[in-house]
């Protein structure tokens, strides 16, 4: 059994992609990130980094005790391979390369960038156009980038679908709201609508509606996702 300590945010839409594409068992835990839930003491047990998804996986290859682990990209990683699915074994270097450096591609390029233009864009009480302007261009060449590499290729990694498709896809989601129009790039367009109508996929998506939570006020939840520190998230009990 897989413990999902989620919320739903693309890197948590990631790994019940993975989960419902794989038919893995698991149980959702879960964390409004806008309450604080996140810097719960038994969240961070498991995530110190007190950001969503985090599992727990009570059933380890090799048994022994659960393994906790935190960020999306690692646990798609460790549940693939745990698998066997969804990346090439470590006997196939250049097919596990290929995934690999999409995955980190994600991890460190579109996530975050995409990210701040979530941010400066709709979140920030004062608009600033530099940095409005700064991640939406941003954003605009990364989608260049995945729309280059899918011209010749029915998913990201090649010919099969793997983790790289399934840590891309849900920040590629809210499109419209960094600014960007699918039709300026085909493959990417192309890719975006075969991934959108997998089974897995739409449950996946569909489990939004089972963990709907408590309203929050907006310069409460402000306060939450935007003004920690160190020493503020160290007085947390």
């Amino acid at each position: 059994m897989i413990e999902l300590h989620y919320w739903t945010t693309p890197n948590g839409h990631k790994v019940t992609m993975f989960l419902e594409e794989a038919g893995m068992a698991f149980r959702l835990h879960p964390v409004n990130i806008g309450k604080g839930e996140q810097f719960r003491p038994d969240f961070l047990a498991i995530a110190p980094n007190n950001r969503i998804p985090a599992i727990l996986d009570t059933d380890p290859a090799g048994g022994g005790e659960p393994v906790p682990l935190f960020e999306s990209g690692a646990i798609l990683l460790y549940l693939a391979d745990k698998i066997g699915r969804f990346i090439p074994g470590q006997q196939d270097v250049r097919g596990r390369a290929e995934v690999l450096q999409w995955l980190f591609w994600q991890m460190g390029g579109l996530g975050p960038m995409a990210g701040q233009n979530h941010h400066f864009s709709g979140y920030a009480p004062e608009k600033i156009p530099y940095a409005v302007e700064r991640y939406v261009r941003e954003t605009n060449r990364l989608y260049g980038v995945l729309d280059r590499r899918l011209k010749e290729r029915e998913f990201v990694a090649g010919a099969e679908y793997s983790i790289a498709d399934m840590a891309i896809y849900p920040w590629i989601v809210p499109h419209e709201r960094q600014g960007q129009k699918l039709e300026d790039f085909p493959h990417l367009a192309r890719w975006f609508a075969a991934v959108r109508a997998r089974p897995a996929t739409q449950r996946a998506y569909a489990l939004v509606e089972t963990v709907k939570g408590e309203e929050v006020d907006e310069a409460s939840r402000r306060a939450v996702l935007f003004g920690q520190t160190a020493a503020s998230t160290a007085a947390k009990p």
